[in-house]
C-alpha cells in the first residue's frame, strides 16, 4: 500500500509515520510538509523523516493531483493546530485547515486514491450546556480554527462516494510524547511545568471540561483508517474514550499523582474558561474494537516526564520556546522566513 501524509513534520505526523511502517513495513510512505516546524525536535539526533520514503517540501496550499500518483490512501494533518495560531493568523488558518483541505481532496481524487483521511478536532462543539456531545449534537464553535475544522469536514462530505471514502474524526485534544513535542497542549503544558518549575498554575476557575487523545492513539486511529478500518463512503467520528473527559483542574491532580511534589495554583477569581464541553466516543469505541488501544492517562503523564527528563529538558520558560507553535510561527515571521501569509520568501 502506498500512503500519502500532508503535514507529517509535525507533532501527530512524526508519531504516525513510525505507527505506520510498525504496523505494516513494506507500505510506501510519502510525506508533503512545508518544513515550518522541522527543527523543533526534542532529539536532535533522530528524525521521524527515516520513516518516510519519499519527502516532498511543498505548502499544502499548493497541492496538486501529481503529488497523490501512486498512493491508494491520503492522511491530511496539515495544518495551523490551535486557538492562539488561529486567532493571529486568522485567514491563513481558512486557506490552510479549510481551502487547502478542499484541493487534496479534489486533487486525490482525480488522482485515483481510494481512502481520504482527515484530522478533524472535537473543539466543533465549543461549549455545550447540554452535557455530553455526541456526533448528531450540534456544533458551536467558538474559534477561527475550530470553524476551519468545520468548514472543512462540510466541503468533504461532497467528495464522498464508493470509490472515494472519507473518514473523519473529531479528535479529543491531543496530548502525549512525540519527537516533535508541542507544550501548547493542556496536559503537555501541565507535566512541563511539573518537571521544569515544581508547579502547575491554571488561570481559569479550573472547572472546564476537555476530552483528551494519547498522541499515540490518534496515530493508531489514522493508520487504522487508512488501511480500510471503516467501510463507509462517508464517516464522522467522535474520537476518544469515554473514560478521558477530566476537569483542567483534576488533570491538574493526575499529573500529580505521577510526579508527587508538584504544587497546584487555581486561579479561584479567573473567569470560566467557554471552550467547556465532555465528549461520548461510544460510536468510536464500536466501530475501532479493539484496534486503538486507550491506557491510562498517567501512563501518558511519565511517557511526557521522561521524553522530557531524558532529553533534559529544564527550561521553566518554556511558554517561550519554540514548543509552542505559535512562538515558531511568530519566529519564521519576524526574520523573514516566511511573509505575512506564511509562504516561505525564496
Amino acid at each position: 500500500m502506498n500512503i500519502l501524509i500532508t503535514g507529517n513534520m509535525g507533532y501527530v505526523g512524526s508519531v504516525l509515520v513510525r505507527e505506520i511502517k510498525r504496523r505494516s513495513p513494506e507500505t510506501r510512505v510519502t510525506g508533503l510538509d512545508n518544513a515550518y516546524f522541522a527543527g523543533c525536535l526534542i532529539d536532535r539526533k533522530s528524525s521521524p523523516e527515516r520513516y518516510v520514503d519519499v519527502q516532498l517540501y511543498k505548502d499544502a496550499r499548493d497541492i496538486t493531483p501529481g503529488d497523490f500518483e501512486g498512493a491508494g490512501a491520503a492522511i491530511c494533518l496539515a495544518a495551523l493546530s490551535n486557538d492562539p495560531m488561529g486567532s493571529r493568523y486568522a485567514s491563513q488558518t481558512s486557506e490552510i485547515n479549510y481551502r487547502a483541505m478542499e484541493r487534496a481532496a479534489s486533487a486525490a481524487k482525480i488522482s485515483g486514491v481510494r481512502r481520504f483521511v482527515f484530522a478533524s478536532s472535537c473543539s466543533v462543539y465549543g461549549f455545550s450546556e447540554s452535557g455530553e456531545c455526541d456526533e448528531s449534537s450540534p456544533v458551536n464553535p467558538l474559534t477561527e480554527y475550530a470553524c476551519s475544522k468545520i468548514a472543512a469536514e462540510r466541503a468533504l462530505e461532497r467528495f464522498a462516494d464508493d470509490n472515494f471514502k472519507v473518514a473523519c474524526f473529531r479528535f479529543a485534544t491531543a496530548c502525549g510524547a512525540s519527537p516533535r513535542p508541542r507544550l501548547d497542549l493542556v496536559l503537555n503544558d501541565f507535566v512541563a511545568s511539573a518537571v521544569t518549575r515544581g508547579k502547575i498554575e491554571i488561570l481559569s476557575d479550573g472547572t472546564p471540561w476537555r476530552p483528551l487523545i494519547d498522541v499515540k492513539n490518534i496515530a493508531e486511529t489514522l493508520a487504522w483508517a487508512a488501511e480500510g478500518g471503516i467501510d463507509k463512503p462517508w464517516a464522522i467520528l467522535n474520537a476518544g474514550s469515554n473514560d478521558w473527559n477530566f476537569r483542567i483542574k483534576d488533570l491538574a491532580e493526575k499529573v500529580r499523582e505521577v510526579i508527587p511534589k508538584t504544587e497546584i495554583f487555581i486561579n479561584q477569581a479567573g473567569a470560566p474558561d467557554k471552550r467547556s464541553y465532555s465528549v461520548r466516543f461510544d460510536e468510536f469505541a464500536k466501530l475501532s474494537n479493539g484496534h486503538v488501544k486507550i491506557g491510562d492517562v498517567r501512563d501518558t503523564v511519565r511517557e511526557i516526564r521522561d521524553i522530557l527528563t531524558k532529553n533534559f529538558f529544564a527550561d521553566a520558560d518554556f511558554r517561550n520556546s519554540e514548543y509552542m507553535r505559535l512562538n515558531m510561527l511568530k519566529y519564521l515571521e519576524s526574520t523573514r522566513a516566511v511573509d505575512g501569509g506564511l509562504r516561505w520568501i525564496s
